[in-house]
């Protein structure tokens, strides 16, 4: 059965850094890609970061760009988000995803097939 599973998510003061791990199983034999979204309590699940299988297509959130890094270690079958200088609004559990049909990168919800079940992320002020 295919799972997902998020870690690395805790407190962290603004302007630190955090990084979250995704490891998946059961996608061993299937290029995927993987994104990242997020959502904060009362708002819309937002995309946050995505990363093809290869590596070689990636997108950011406008919210994160410069911000965010998302990278991945196919041996590993794990997804990788790095964040730094983090702001307050950074707030909310975060999810990762993984697409098994679209080549490149998607920034909808919906074009993921998989979903984990998030790790928390509280920036403080």
């Amino acid at each position: 059965q295919v799972q997902l599973v998020e870690s690395g998510g805790g407190l962290v003061q603004a302007g630190g850094s955090l990084s979250l791990s995704c490891a998946a199983s059961g996608l061993t034999f299937t290029p995927y890609t993987m994104g990242w979204f997020r959502q904060a309590p009362g708002k819309e699940r937002e995309f946050v970061a995505g990363i093809s299988w290869s590596g070689g297509d990636t997108d950011l959130g406008d919210s994160v760009k410069g911000r965010f890094t998302i990278s991945r270690n196919n041996a590993k079958n794990t997804v990788y988000l790095h964040m730094n200088s983090l702001k307050p609004e950074d707030t909310a559990v975060y999810y990762c995803a993984a697409d098994l049909r679209n080549r490149g990168v998607a920034t909808m919800s919906r074009a993921y097939d998989y979903w984990g079940q998030g790790t928390q992320v509280t920036v403080s002020s």
